[in-house]
């Protein structure tokens, strides 16, 4: 089969290389897919760099998060059969940028009937950390105001749907008229594009003063530092990352003043901690997508081979939407 591998760490364009390799044979307890789409998210990147928390053996396939039809079970497996089309992510080294992946059966979860391959392969990471942040961490009502950081990217585009789903009104911040635009289309309420106006002084005239209730930053850095100037009395800010590089160093005594709380989310944790509530919450974001509530934003459908690119863009931040990539060609 092709996949792509890392044998040097270094910038996605540069590291990833489109080999022939063997087909996996899944291991007792899992499962072997045929890919039919892989979306691509800011971890792929951190991996071939070398900067993510999970540090697989070189070489290895980046890809963490697949829409495939099984085609071979491990020893133990009943809960699926051959032929069924699934979603999740598969076992490192051996990730989804390749036309076959491995899957743990306790990470495999039926793709929603009504989402397309494409669609489905970037519903699993990015809409359940939504669904955790908002939902289980953040406790968000109706009614209430989010204020999303990078809403037109992978995983705050997600969290606009989910938000607006939830009966909140959504503030998204974007970089670019291009993503601006991109924001208004998946159904932010006003949208602030950060080169041209100031979140803050935005957030505080929409909410007369009081502020954002909710603030989702998977960005850190200023984003982080400014949010803390527009987050109303009560309101809790959602700590999903840092992609700007920079780890905020926040000043305890001002949440003290203010009484707002920090609200760190690492989704990971609740498939060793508690995988029934990750299967519960797929459960919601199926029952949603059937009503046509969410629907991932997928931007550009891309081939093996043009995934480096698509995956340094994203690195760079250049990217609207969710990319995703078709192993076997266009579906």
């Amino acid at each position: 089969m092709k996949a792509l591998r890392v044998h040097n760490l270094g910038e996605p364009k540069d590291v990833l290389k489109l080999e022939e390799v063997p087909v996996p044979e899944p291991a007792p307890g899992q499962i072997v897919v045929r890919v039919l789409a892989t979306a691509v998210n800011f971890p792929d990147a951190l991996m071939c760099r070398g900067l993510y928390q999970e540090k697989p053996p070189l070489p290895f396939t980046p890809g963490v998060e697949l829409c495939g039809e099984v085609v071979a079970l491990g020893e133990g497996v009943t809960t699926v059969t051959e032929g069924d089309r699934v979603i999740g992510s598969p076992v490192l080294p051996y990730g989804s940028f390749a036309e076959y992946a491995p899957m743990d059966i306790s990470r495999v979860f039926p793709a929603p009937p009504s989402l397309s391959d494409t669609e489905a392969a970037a519903l699993f990471i990015g809409y359940q950390t939504g669904w955790f942040a908002l939902h289980r961490r953040a406790g968000l009502q109706a009614g209430e105001t989010v204020l999303v950081h990078a809403a037109a990217g992978g995983v705050g585009s997600a969290a606009v749907q989910l938000a607006k789903a939830a009966g909140a009104r959504v503030i998204g911040v974007v970089g670019g008229a291009a993503k601006a635009e991109y924001a208004r289309k998946l159904g932010a309420d006003i949208v602030v594009d950060r080169y041209v106006d100031d979140f803050v002084s935005v957030v505080k005239e929409a909410t007369d003063g009081r502020g954002a209730d909710v603030i989702y930053d998977p960005v850190g850095g200023e984003s982080y530092t400014r949010s803390t100037k527009c987050i109303a009395f009560e309101g809790r800010i959602l700590i999903i990352g840092f992609a700007s590089g920079t780890i905020p160093t926040p000043g305890l005594n001002h949440a003290l003043v203010k009484n707002y709380s920090l609200l760190g989310l690492h989704w990971g944790l609740y498939n060793k901690r508690n995988p029934a509530l990750v299967a519960h919450c797929h459960e919601e974001l199926t029952a949603l997508a059937e009503r046509g509530a969410i629907k991932p934003a997928v931007s550009e459908v891309l081939s093996l081979e043009e995934l480096p690119d698509g995956v340094q863009r994203l690195a760079d931040g250049t990217t609207v939407g969710r990319l995703v990539a078709t192993p076997h060609g266009a579906q």
